[in-house]
């Protein structure tokens, strides 16, 4: 099978591009015009050189290029976030998401679209949320709600042209900010990341290898069509998984911050980021694309991808 991946030099396109050559796939990875392409050629994947943004090349690109498939990974998200200003951060990834969707799908008439989608949208509540659970619309953070816009219209759009989204956790594995050399981990390091209002969020996390297996699953089972949740299995609160990542780093325990003290300094994304996100089930994924991913949790995933990277940040 023919597959573009959009956004195949990021950090999931990084670990995508290659698997999906070993199982037998083309792959063409789309590169913006005056990039180098030179790293997606070594890892086997031939460039299509367009702007996302621009649908006129961007159609005459992918319609000379054919794919079967199209996997749609494009962000533009910053190293480092200012909670404060998610929305205008954010705004680059949700045009990509929103306009940058449309021109792909448009450019790609009959074939098999796969989106990333998030796992960590869902209403607040205390269960886990399965793919029936409704999104955000109540009491979301101000600076959350653009973002939410833009994934919306990215899921209405996939799933209109019959494709499935991949709602993913937060993104670990190498070159994430959950990564040694990553800003969060570089941030808990220095002790600069505190527990704030009791750490209350559920966060479910996705490797980016379980997002490469999770598309290559997909793209051999053309009937699987929607939204799937693809994290891992066992969601856990910021105040366990926080204070254990700083010990596998060594670093200082977090400290303790009210949640009113600490909205002056990240705002009301912040403190909600901290204390209200809701874990996601993947029960779904594991049924219909028979995927498993490779940590259940991060107690187990945090320890056995920092070992090695740590040794070579010291």
């Amino acid at each position: 099978m023919r597959v573009l991946v959009a956004g195949a030099t990021g950090v999931i396109g990084g670990r995508m591009v290659p698997l999906l050559g070993m199982v037998g796939h083309e792959v063409l990875g789309l590169a913006r015009p005056g990039s180098d392409t030179a790293a997606l050629e070594a890892a086997g994947a031939t460039p299509v050189v367009a702007d996302a943004l621009d649908r006129d090349g961007l159609c005459r690109a992918v319609r000379r290029a054919a794919p079967d498939a199209v996997v749609n990974m494009l962000t533009a998200i910053p190293a480092e976030i200012d909670p404060r200003h998610l929305a205008r951060d954010f705004a680059p990834t949700d045009r990509l998401r929103t306009e940058g969707t449309r021109n792909l799908i448009e450019a790609a008439p009959g074939a098999r679209i796969i989106s990333q989608g998030l796992a960590y949208g869902y209403q607040p509540g205390e269960d886990l949320a399965d793919e029936d659970a409704p999104l955000w619309r109540t009491g979301t953070p101000k600076q959350f709600v653009p973002v939410l816009a833009a994934l919306t219209e990215l899921e209405h759009l996939t799933t209109q042209a019959g494709g499935l989204v991949l709602r993913l956790g937060h993104l670990y594995g190498p070159g994430s900010i959950y990564a040694a050399d990553g800003s969060f981990v570089r941030q808990v390091r220095a002790g600069k990341v505190p527990l704030v209002g009791g750490g209350n969020a559920a966060f479910s996390f996705t490797h980016a290898d379980d997002v490469a297996a999770a598309v290559a699953a997909a793209l051999d089972k053309p009937d699987v069509t929607g939204v799937l949740n693809i994290v891992d299995d066992r969601p856990a609160p910021l105040r366990e998984w926080l204070p254990e990542l700083a010990a596998v780093l060594g670093a200082p325990t977090p400290k303790k911050a009210p949640a009113a003290l600490a909205r002056l300094a990240v705002g009301s994304w912040g403190v909600a980021f901290m204390n209200r996100l809701r874990g996601a089930a993947n029960t779904r994924a594991r049924l219909h694309l028979d995927w498993r991913p490779r940590h259940a949790s991060v107690s187990e995933g945090f320890p056995a991808e920092l070992a090695d990277g740590m040794a070579q940040v010291a």
